[in-house]
């Protein structure tokens, strides 16, 4: 170990030590002679953006090609109070920081696409545990060619849901909200407003051609919603072959142990294939990762499933072996993990399979082979952790240190804090990870997922039949959505090391500091 990880902390965020010690009376006095009265008030008007430039100094992983978050970036604290007062938007602050103004458009051109600032950080950690205000109907918005007029289509309704109970299905298209038809400039407001209820106009898709077909279907938001990512999980007999199939659409701790129930369930009845559907899975923790990961290839606790790289940082403190973590025995809870201990997995993937989706894939790979079908996935290698103005903790959020955040300052930051290899320190797939068969999914033909006719599960199953697909798969109309519903989740296309990244670093801390 090079050097103390939390001293160097401690070094990054020395502004709010200034303010906080009130046993150093040198700081103290220094503090008085140097900084303006009006300096000091400012300082406190911006508690935001000083607890977002601290998290952001210790931890981004881009750190050192950012030139604000230079640990030399400012001579005195009235610069670092000038700054803070550049930008009156915590948001845009953030996203300034980390060069992705266009993150909040959504149209990502910027290097960062995925690093999240929330003004209420309850938000960002009730959507890491499947926990937001929906009705779950999940689609995607594409535009009319030549035309700024919006259609949607339903991918998935969630479980026990609103939408569940209502006569709308996967594969149906709406054209309007609350009798307004769905353009750019409102699809914001009519379906991610404030407004709990709304009503679909729906239509239809005949001849290549999309029109309205007078069917009306009302939907009604519920608060504090839990989406269950594990939406259908069967198996499926073809020609003596026992197919397990699991479509699961985010990786949240809540539901690990049920998810362990359904590979219990598949290794009882003796599955001999398996096939993952990610198609929209945009990711969430690390941990739930290695559970699936482990429950494919098995519980070889001994072999490295990943290796995290964090900023230069943090990354000089590391020893030999620091920021790798292993294939699990047991689910975080501590029950035994049920493996099925497969040489071969199939995973159906499209452009929404990102983050943890893309790890599963990623770290399997050295050890399985992995028979990907769909679309080239998002590309999104990194990972991250929510922060909260806690400066005690080293900002990150823990349930139990609540009372502990500053209460003048609720936001809530999930930064990237570094990039995943796999064992054989691979991590290259910014561009995506591509199909080993590509076929892309027909808006006119979606089909009923889990059912062996829908598309991608069709071409799936030939190939482990070992034969062409017997019917015409190819798609009849191809459109790329330029929106999603999954994209106005604080946690989408997430990898949240969790509990994983902190105690790789509290126990650096705790190492040199006992």
């Amino acid at each position: 170990m090079k050097t103390y990880f939390l001293l160097f902390l401690g070094l990054a965020i020395v502004f709010n030590s200034c303010k906080k010690n009130d046993d150093d009376s040198v700081i103290e006095e220094e503090t008085q002679e140097q900084e303006p009265v009006e300096e000091a008030k400012l300082r406190i008007d911006y508690p935001a953006q000083d607890f977002m430039w601290g998290a952001m100094n210790a931890f981004y992983f881009w750190q050192s090609d950012v030139t604000d978050l230079a640990d030399t970036r400012f001579d005195t604290e009235d610069s670092y109070v000038e700054f803070l007062a550049s930008e009156e938007d915590p948001a845009a602050f953030f996203y300034g920081i980390c060069n992705n103004h266009e993150r909040i458009v959504g149209e990502n051109t910027a290097v960062d696409r995925f690093s999240v600032a929330v003004e209420n950080y309850k938000d960002l950690v009730n959507s890491l545990q499947g926990v937001s205000r929906s009705n779950g109907l999940e689609f995607q918005l594409y535009l009319f060619e030549g035309s700024n007029d919006v259609y949607g289509v339903v991918t998935y309704i969630a479980l026990n849901s609103d939408a569940s109970e209502k006569e709308i299905k996967r594969g149906d298209v709406f054209i309007g909200v609350d009798g307004q038809t769905l353009n750019r400039t409102n699809f914001r407001e009519l379906l991610f407003g404030d407004s709990n209820t709304y009503t679909l106009s729906m239509a239809e898709i005949s001849n290549g051609s999309i029109s309205d077909n007078g069917i009306e279907v009302s939907l009604t938001k519920v608060e504090d919603f839990p989406e269950n990512p594990i939406l259908v999980s069967k198996v499926i007999e073809q020609s003596g072959v026992k197919v397990g199939y699991l479509m699961y659409n985010g990786f949240l701790a809540t539901f690990d142990e049920e998810l362990n129930s359904v590979f219990g369930s598949f290794s009882s009845e003796g599955i001999n294939e398996l096939v993952l559907d990610f198609r929209y899975n945009g990711g969430g923790r690390v941990s739930s990762a290695v559970q699936i990961a482990s429950a494919v290839y098995g519980t070889n606790t001994e072999e490295i499933f990943l290796k995290a790289r964090y900023n230069d940082k943090i990354q000089s403190t590391f020893d030999p072996g620091d920021g790798e973590t292993n294939f699990s025995s047991s689910t975080l809870d501590g029950s035994p993990l049920n493996s099925l201990n497969l040489t071969r997995v199939y995973v159906l993937t499209t452009d929404r399979t990102a983050s943890a989706s893309e790890l599963v894939i990623n770290g399997l790979a050295p050890y399985v082979e992995v028979v990907q079908i769909g679309e080239n996935t998002t590309g999104k290698n990194e990972f991250s952790i929510t922060f909260v103005d806690d400066a005690e903790n080293s900002f990150f959020y823990e349930e139990e240190r609540e009372g502990n955040i500053n209460p003048n300052n609720q936001w809530g930051i999930q930064p990237l804090l570094g990039r995943n290899e796999n064992a054989d320190g691979f991590s290259d797939y910014t561009g995506g990870l591509l199909p080993t068969y590509e076929l892309l999914e027909d808006i006119s033909n979606l089909g009923v997922l889990g059912e062996p006719t829908e598309p991608l599960l069709a071409l799936a199953l030939s190939k482990i039949a070992g034969e062409s697909a017997k019917t015409n798969l190819q798609p009849a109309i191809v459109a790329h959505s330029f929106m999603t519903s999954y994209e106005f989740k604080p946690t989408n296309n997430l990898s949240v090391m969790d509990g994983l990244i902190k105690m790789d670093i509290k126990k650096m801390g705790e190492k040199n500091f006992k």
